[in-house]
């Protein structure tokens, strides 16, 4: 007779992840100039469990080139389908709401453009310059693409002279090929590094990890020594969320002391700024690190 083990029940979401809602008049006047614009934000597509409290401080990270990824990540909420064509106005609209928001530092993301030459990374030029032009003196952080490890596209987005260079590794290499779409572990590793080499300290690179996948703590400690051997500045460090049950299952709520020992781990090999944290994500409170000039 054959028997079936029955599934394994999924982790129970404990009580640190459990958010209380805000109920300042910010979030929806954030949520207001955000549609009268018409702009997207990775806080919405991405389902990110903390923009009801970013909203609320009048903060959000743009999301130019549509709400359409060409790639099919196994933990990413945002939609995957045939993009639309670029908006032309969409830089001086992501411009505008830098203004309006009268924002210090500013965090511009974007889909994969797998389907454009360049990836996006022209769009990505035109924004920082529009947000430049727009609100003088802002910190611009971008996170990016790997832009398939095009030189061509890289240098694109550095000819806007962005201050942090963001652009996430997800996970350990083990778990990369069932976490990430296209993308590997190594051409996240060598954009990075090229970004350093092109520009050394006029600017920060920054990367993320999310842990409760399933990675081993070696794993996890191997992947910021690598990132460290890229000379990655800054690293965030959060809980994986399953953001609907199609999507990759969390193997493991990792405990807030859990993660601040690695939030101290990272920093002893020589990050410079480290948030780590169980809701911590890529742009989470991202002004707390907001230099001008490295």
């Amino acid at each position: 007779m054959i028997t079936i083990d029955p599934p394994k029940p999924r982790p129970r979401i404990p009580e640190w992840l459990r958010l209380k809602l805000p109920t300042q008049n910010t979030f929806a006047n954030t949520r207001n100039l955000l549609q009268d614009l018409r702009l997207h934000t990775v806080c919405e597509s991405a389902k990110c469990p903390n923009h009801w409290e970013c909203w609320s401080k009048g903060t959000a990270t743009f999301m130019i080139a549509g709400d359409r990824c060409t790639r099919a990540c196994g933990f990413c909420a945002v939609t995957t389908a045939k993009p639309f064509a670029l908006e032309a106005d969409e830089p001086a609209r992501v411009a505008e709401a830098t203004r309006r928001m009268r924002l210090k530092h500013v965090v511009i993301t974007a889909v994969a453009r797998d389907d454009l030459a360049d990836g996006g990374a022209e769009h990505f030029r035109q924004t920082i310059a529009a947000v430049r032009t727009a609100n003088p003196g802002i910190v611009v952080e971008v996170l990016v693409p790997d832009f398939l490890d095009r030189d061509a596209s890289i240098d694109t987005v550095l000819s806007a002279n962005p201050e942090i260079y963001n652009h996430n590794l997800e996970t350990v290499r083990r778990l990369t090929p069932s976490v990430r779409s296209r993308a590997t572990y190594d051409r996240s590793l060598s954009v990075l590094g090229k970004v350093k080499e092109k520009r050394g300290d006029s600017i920060y690179t920054k990367s993320g990890l999310m842990l409760g996948l399933g990675e081993t703590e070696q794993e996890l400690f191997t992947a910021m020594e690598d990132l460290r051997a890229a000379r990655c500045d800054i690293l965030t460090l959060g809980q994986y969320l399953q953001p609907t049950l199609k999507h990759l299952p969390v193997v493991e709520f990792v405990s807030p002391q859990r993660f601040e020992a690695y939030g101290e781990r990272a920093r002893e090999i020589g990050f410079l700024h480290v948030a780590s944290g169980p809701m911590v994500r890529s742009s989470y409170h991202a002004d707390e690190f907001g230099p001008t000039t490295p």
